[in-house]
């Protein structure tokens, strides 16, 4: 049976530190700004839905099979063999679906479920949602998860089921394996980069949210959704170049280059269309 040492528990309370702050944060956050602005929490959990519809139930699934089939259980189809062997392509993919899913979900909520709320507030509503909702769903469950390998590790558990997937899925082993060691090794560094990180991915949400809702309000405006769909494309184009290797970034290159991406689209929104709005605010 393969063996796992065990981990401590520091890095055990890290993790639920880390599960408490990634669940807990983006709920404060959005209460405190419905009080402020007396918005509707409805509005923040259309935000929510639209990530988990469009991100979650649509995007990855299908995502999967034009890419990575053999994660779905399906073989290798001649277009997935085509963009692995591309790089750079493959990259562009993985960067142009959550661009397109992601800001066509936020238009199709404003030109739906929220068409009658026209007030600025809105889009940030919508914005805390859809990027607190992400957080929640990709950090705080991630942790969480750690935090059931780690007791699993700890209890010597770990090493059947890792045996047990080694002898039907060699790949997903394998991960295990790197998720088990990533764990043990866990840091205050590692728990602070992931609330940095998704700091700024909550900014660029919220940014994008602003931007696309203004395409949704005013028909002369409609340009700025391709240009949501576009800058969300180019910074996870930049992230799946450093995946396959084609950009050998550092761990603080990469974050830093996220940060500029969700910073500049944060202000850009922000004062070039949401405070220019400033005298629409009644709730419709």
């Amino acid at each position: 049976m393969t063996e796992f040492s065990e981990i401590g528990s520091a890095q055990i309370g890290l993790l639920v530190l880390g599960t408490i702050l990634m669940i807990v944060v983006p709920i404060v956050i959005a209460i405190i700004w419905m009080k402020k602005k007396k918005e509707r929490f409805t509005t923040v959990l259309v935000g929510a839905a639209t990530f988990l519809l469009f991100a979650v139930v649509l995007e990855k699934p299908l995502q999967a099979v034009l890419i990575a089939p053999t994660q779905m259980g399906l073989a290798d189809t001649g277009i997935s063999q085509f963009l692995n062997a591309r790089p750079v392509l493959w990259a562009f993919i993985v960067g142009l679906f959550p661009g397109v899913f992601e800001e066509t979900g936020r238009l199709v909520a404003y030109k739906t479920v929220l068409k009658k709320r026209k007030n600025r507030e809105t889009a940030i509503s919508h914005g805390i949602g859809h990027g607190g909702f992400e957080v929640m769903c990709l950090m705080g469950v991630a942790y969480a998860t750690y935090i059931a390998y780690a007791i699993m590790i700890n209890a010597g558990t770990f090493g059947t089921i890792v045996d047990q997937v080694m002898a039907q899925a060699p790949d997903e082993a394998d991960s295990l394996v790197t998720v088990a060691s990533g764990i043990a090794s866990f840091s205050f560094a590692n728990l602070a980069l992931s609330i940095v990180e998704r700091v700024f991915a909550v900014l660029f949400h919220i940014g994008a949210s602003i931007i696309v809702f203004y395409a949704s309000k005013d028909k002369g405006r409609l340009w700025l959704y391709p240009l949501a769909i576009l800058i969300h494309t180019a910074m996870d184009f930049i992230a799946g170049l450093t995946t396959v290797g084609v950009w050998k970034l550092p761990v603080w290159a990469l974050e830093g280059i996220f940060a500029i991406f969700g910073v500049l689209t944060f202000c850009g929104a922000f004062f070039l269309l949401y405070k220019k709005d400033a005298g629409n605010e009644t709730i419709s």
